[in-house]
């Protein structure tokens, strides 16, 4: 499995965020991870991301456990946060640029990673633009390229079309679809909206800090009794 989560628990002092939380995503696999706010989602990312350290359980990511060997862990994984991490004052290339510097790629590799990763994602035309005057899909499109850089086994995207209008949440989702397709890459994409979830995507369903659902979408749809959540958010009958 490329990630693969094992009774992680956590809690901010009394307050338990996560408890026995257990799932896996394999290669090439589109993962939705689905919850309302509260839920649990944004600590299960800062412990993915090594934001946070784990009090219970494990991460491995495409084989390497994160608290044993987190440099191998971290470099085969790409992140896009929820809020913006672009140099709004650089442009597309310049803040890809720096980016390839951090992770020691430089040079023609570089400038033909960057060339592969804006093509791929429709942003070759911009790549002299400052992120200043993009609009909030070509700098969603930006920070995925970015993230793919270093060609990661697993990327990691945190409710990434929060505040895009419905045309240009669709066209990043169907992208991200596409990625999984061509090149391999898992992928974990937290959100609240299923309509950016196929029926043959996988589902991980989080409601306070456990994990009430774990299959492909379109089975859980026709499951009955559906979970409570799963059946609202859905509109379908419980």
């Amino acid at each position: 499995m490329s990630l693969l989560v094992s009774d992680l628990s956590f809690s901010y002092g009394s307050k338990t965020a996560l408890d026995g939380v257990s799932f896996s995503v394999g290669r090439g696999q589109f993962a939705a991870l689905l919850g309302p706010n509260g839920a649990g989602k944004s600590t299960l990312f800062s412990l993915l991301t090594r934001l946070f350290v784990t009090q219970g359980g494990a991460i491995s990511i495409a084989g390497h456990d994160l608290k044993a060997a987190p440099l191998a862990a971290m470099a085969d994984l790409g992140v896009v946060f929820q809020q913006t991490t672009l140099d709004l004052d650089l442009t597309v290339r310049q803040n890809l640029r720096y980016f390839a510097a951090l992770h020691g790629i430089s040079g023609r590799d570089a400038d033909n990673r960057i060339d592969t990763a804006l093509d791929r994602l429709g942003m070759a035309e911009r790549a002299g633009e400052k992120a200043r005057g993009l609009n909030g899909g070509h700098r969603r499109r930006t920070e995925i390229a970015r993230a793919l850089l270093h060609d990661p086994k697993v990327l990691l995207l945190d409710e990434p079309t929060v505040g895009l209008d419905a045309p240009t949440r669709a066209g990043l989702t169907r992208h991200i679809h596409d990625l999984c397709t061509e090149t391999g890459v898992t992928v974990l994409w937290a959100t609240h909206l299923t309509d950016e979830v196929l029926d043959t995507d996988q589902v991980i369903l989080l409601h306070r800090g456990k994990v009430l659902a774990d299959g492909q979408c379109g089975n859980l749809r026709n499951k009955r009794p559906l979970p409570d959540y799963f059946a609202q958010m859905t509109g379908a009958p419980a």
